[in-house]
């Protein structure tokens, strides 16, 4: 007993090792989400009073097709609230960030309003950051995630990416206007379940490996199960929303499909993680013959090599593949452009989609580019064989 005792002291005067133990294995949980979420009809005449509840002067950056074709009824009403607005000039660069900057800093503008598709919305938020201001994204296509991240990308005057900007805090309100994007290009929509369909394969990859989420924390049992309600949400109402799309009319699935793609997929991918699906779009993206294709497109594809390269169950995969062909996204090379592609080339997708800070290595399997290269060539094949069997 004295020996135990004499223990117990020795070690309360000396606590360090305690210290370092738990600093070794701390392992913070953390998540992020826009201030508000806003999904309904008619939000765009809403905007004045939206912009007042956070401020006194307004400035709407949008596309020159949205101010013309959207913005045009409302313009009168704009000038009388003292809100401005600016057309974006089509690349989120260092140019135009400082432009704005410019005129966010001369005119004393403190609520920003981004409006249009990804690279207007990566352009508010970033401006709207270095500003210290509030930001309220308006997504007028759901082919994305980004609308809620509190991150962005931005790109050469040529529109080649440069880097990955992260912002202090995510967008104080993300509010989507279901009279636009109903009349939006169905492509978009579908390209946006595309970008969803990643969420939780990927998220379920970083919690199997306990690997970090995109906000700097691990996935919460909140993130994770979003990311799951994503997955879940594409297959019941995916082809209904397509064809409600189709038909620019607003019902429930696409009401659900839209938040899907926005709020579920931005929060998943954010406070979960990334894995081999956008690793295996980034290496696509370098393929000049794939630039033409939108973002969802591309990691669709990602997610069937994925599965393929993490051994996915055969239900697993056939549910996927159905769902891709059922809506529309691709499942073969030809469908991303790359109608003949050799081996050569695509070795180079897949050492890109390994470079060392990819999402890729978050996998629980052994990567190496030769795996995604023999991963994506099934993927492909796969996809040609059931279009040959169903033809």
């Amino acid at each position: 007993m004295k020996a135990k005792n004499e223990s117990l002291t020795d070690e309360s005067k000396n606590p360090e090792p305690l210290k370092e133990s738990k600093k070794t294995f701390k392992r913070p949980l953390k998540a992020v989400f826009p201030g508000k979420y806003i999904q309904s009809e008619g939000l765009v005449e809403e905007l004045p009073d939206m912009i007042k509840s956070l401020g006194s002067k307004g400035l709407i950056l949008s596309s020159r097709t949205v101010k013309q074709t959207i913005l045009v009824r409302h313009l009168e009403q704009y000038a009388k609230d003292s809100i401005l607005v600016e057309t974006f000039r089509g690349e989120c660069c260092e140019k135009e960030l400082k432009r704005l900057s410019g005129i966010v800093s001369s005119n004393q503008i403190d609520v920003l309003v981004g409006m249009g598709g990804g690279k207007v919305i990566d352009t508010a938020k970033i401006v709207a950051d270095r500003a210290g201001i509030p930001v309220i994204i308006v997504p007028t296509i759901a082919s994305t995630d980004a609308p809620c991240s509190g991150c962005a990308v931005i790109y050469s005057e040529q529109g080649v990416f440069e880097t990955v900007y992260y912002q202090k805090l995510n967008p104080q309100m993300v509010v989507v206007d279901m009279d636009v994007i109903a009349y939006a290009p169905t492509r978009f929509l579908v390209a946006g379940m595309g970008d969803a369909l990643a969420t939780w394969f990927e998220a379920r990859s970083c919690e199997r490996t306990q690997s970090m989420n995109e906000c700097g924390g691990y996935s919460t049992m909140a993130g994770l199960n979003l990311a799951k309600l994503c997955y879940d949400t594409l297959l019941l109402y995916g082809t209904a929303a397509k064809i409600a799309n189709e038909n620019n009319v607003i019902t429930t699935a696409l009401n659900r499909i839209v938040e899907a793609n926005i709020l579920l997929s931005g929060i998943g991918f954010e406070s979960s993680g990334l894995a081999s699906a956008h690793s295996i779009h980034n290496g696509l993206s370098a393929l000049k013959e794939t630039r033409s294709f939108y973002h969802g497109e591309k990691v669709a594809f990602g997610v069937l090599t994925g599965l393929h390269l993490t051994d996915a169950l055969p239900s697993e995969i056939e549910t996927v593949y159905s769902f891709c062909e059922e809506v529309g996204l691709p499942t073969t090379f030809a469908e991303i452009g790359l109608v003949s592609i050799d081996k050569e080339k695509l070795m180079q997708v897949a050492i890109k989609a390994c470079a060392s800070q990819e999402g890729i290595h978050h996998e629980a399997c052994l990567i190496t580019p030769e795996k995604v290269l023999y991963a994506m060539i099934v993927a492909d094949k796969m996809g040609k064989i059931r279009k040959s069997i169903k033809t």
